[in-house]
């Protein structure tokens, strides 16, 4: 059965990405150290084009988050380029590269129409202007009974989450201490859960759990 669900690597103190974001630094200060436990992972580096990388208990974890994928829905601020109207003469083709490691449809919600954006690699960007549902009904037709991915950002899971439409999830835990910038469980309502697995492993804890509808 397709499910809507979303990972996401987080804080001590429950952020995301850290202050000051920007183009430049998108995921803010210090914010780009949330994600140091994956980057070494063969099961992460062969996605995105690269070679080599190691194997450790996080391998089944991330093999896990990109099986039975159909579709991934994302912010405009995952995407990038900015808020405001798409640049014609310039326009922004992510921050994902020629050959985006998605290999799926892609929903980018966004205020500001655009034609797809076909990438190599079978991913091809969609930009849905009517909102989350829109986006959701969209995604899930392009899946074809595979799962649909919230790729993020905070804001995306958020709005998911508050509306009753995620049904699983997986904070990949890391310790330390950021201080302040995009907190993820914020403004989500009444969520009740069911914890499904608890994982240990270098540098960071995986925790999965179900949303109780």
């Amino acid at each position: 059965m397709s499910k809507i669900r979303f990972h996401i690597a987080v804080s001590l103190d429950g952020f995301v990405a850290g202050p000051g974001q920007s183009e430049e630094n998108p995921l803010g200060i210090g914010g780009m150290d949330l994600h140091e436990w994956v980057f070494g992972l063969e099961a992460w580096r062969k996605p995105h084009g690269l070679e080599g990388g190691g194997v450790n208990a996080s391998t089944p974890v991330v093999e896990d988050s990109q099986s039975n994928v159909g579709a991934t829905l994302m912010g405009r601020n995952m995407f990038g380029g900015g808020s405001g109207p798409w640049t014609e003469d310039d326009p922004w083709n992510g921050w994902w590269g020629d050959n985006p490691p998605f290999h799926t449809p892609v929903f980018v919600l966004t205020h500001h129409p655009r034609e797809p954006l076909e990438m190599e690699g079978g991913t091809t960007f969609v930009f849905v202007t009517d909102g989350i549902e829109s986006a959701l009904k969209q995604s899930k037709q392009a899946a074809e009974g595979k799962d649909v991915l919230l790729g993020g950002g905070a804001n995306v899971a958020q709005q998911y989450l508050a509306a009753g439409l995620v049904d699983e999830f997986e904070l990949h835990v890391v310790p330390i201490v950021l201080g302040d910038g995009e907190r993820l469980l914020e403004n989500v309502g009444d969520l009740k859960l069911k914890q499904l697995r608890a994982i240990e492993a270098p540098g960071v804890i995986h925790l999965k759990y179900r949303v109780i509808k």
